[in-house]
């Protein structure tokens, strides 16, 4: 099963569509235009049954093979949004939409996923049905967790899911994966630190609440250094301090600190939530002030399902011959998990090639990965629903 000669005729309607994706980014759920145009394709295609507003505003295809009597489902999944990122790359199809941009790849992913689909409805080489999943909020809207909880699962009767992303970095049209822990648990916390304010040139009248936040910001770091076990993982980030004051010679009554957390095992993140509260509460304490945090658990862990990852690897290895299987797991998030958490499947990446990184104002998806990724996606249908003989 090597790249599909079929994609390759395909490669100039599949990049068509991406960079016409690529042009018009939405965000977040109001990705309406991305999604109509999806269902108009998925129709042309002769898809079986097109299903729109599936988790607000995902698009569900249903592609029946050439016998469903064996029962197996398979769902694919591609994800719709884009970022609010101004885009830097000067291309011909750079984001016509101000200060958005598709800077993680989710429109190469979901012309990954169309071209799939057109090739499946157009093969039926397979028996049983490909359900293939078009995603909205990816990048912190839980739109994977919307689309379970509206049903996806159980109306389809999904039994497999697989997903893609794209790597910078990795050689274009080549695989990596891993069994268990793919991608962390994406947290994040608000610590609001409260003292007494008052004027600059008289710090013993006041508790100074930008000495404690400071001290904070240091404790926390002890939280993975002093807490978890060296053999795990765990990564804890105060990204924003903000006061109630801008003036230079005003000690704030109040200071904000927000940030995330990341983990790969249940136990280490029940740990770091614990002591992120502990530390904060007991050093404002310490000085004199008062910490409220609040922590909320964002995406679960991208967790990999041993034998879904090999049957996922197999197919990588037979469009690409070696696939790295041992990669080591991104403390990035990953809303697939949601998916995964519902029923077995797997995550892999694709190699996008030397770029630059996801979520930069320079990145952009290589196309030359597209007849690998397709190829990807409609392999893992035919191998996991093989036609009979």
């Amino acid at each position: 099963m090597p790249v599909k000669n079929r994609f390759a005729e395909l490669l100039p309607e599949i990049t068509a569509w991406r960079r016409d994706f690529h042009e018009n980014p939405e965000l977040d759920y109001a990705v309406h235009r991305t999604a109509g145009r999806v269902a108009q394709l998925l129709r042309e295609f002769g898809v079986d049954e097109v299903v729109e507003g599936i988790g607000r505003t995902g698009v569900v295809g249903v592609i029946r093979g050439r016998s469903d009597s064996r029962g197996r489902v398979i769902g694919l999944r591609a994800d719709m949004d884009a970022l609010p990122i101004r885009e830097i790359t000067g291309l011909d199809y750079a984001s016509k939409v101000p200060g958005v941009m598709h800077a993680c790849g989710h429109d190469g992913h979901t012309a990954m996923l169309l071209g799939a689909a057109k090739y499946l409805a157009e093969t039926r080489n397979f028996d049983g049905t490909a359900i293939v999943i078009f995603q909205p909020a990816e990048e912190g809207g839980g739109g994977g967790k919307a689309m379970v909880e509206d049903g996806l699962v159980e109306r389809w009767g999904i039994q497999e899911f697989y997903g893609m992303h794209n790597m910078p970095g990795y050689p274009v049209g080549s695989f990596a994966i891993k069994a268990g822990a793919m991608m962390a648990a994406t947290d994040q916390f608000d610590i609001t630190i409260t003292g007494k304010g008052g004027h600059a040139a008289k710090p013993h009248d006041c508790v100074d609440t930008t000495l404690i936040a400071a001290q904070v910001i240091v404790a926390l770091q002890s939280v993975v250094a002093r807490n978890v076990d060296p053999l795990k993982s765990g990564v804890v980030s105060v990204c924003v301090v903000e006061t109630d004051s801008t003036a230079h010679n005003v000690i704030p009554q109040v200071v904000v600190l927000r940030g995330t957390a990341r983990t790969l095992a249940p136990e280490v993140r029940d740990l770091i939530e614990a002591a992120i509260s502990r530390v904060a509460v007991n050093t404002a304490l310490a000085f004199g002030g008062h910490a409220d945090v609040h922590y909320e658990r964002g995406y679960p862990v991208t967790m990999n399902h041993p034998e879904a990852t090999e049957h996922a690897a197999e197919v990588a290895r037979q469009i690409a011959g070696d696939v790295t299987t041992d990669m080591q797991p991104l403390m990035a998030g990953e809303d697939f998990s949601y998916m995964l958490n519902a029923r077995p499947g797997a995550y892999i990446f694709v190699g996008n090639g030397d770029t630059a990184m996801v979520h930069s104002p320079e990145y952009n998806f290589d196309d030359d990965a597209i007849p690998a990724g397709a190829s990807w996606y409609a392999g893992m249908v035919e191998a996991r629903m093989p036609a009979a003989g």
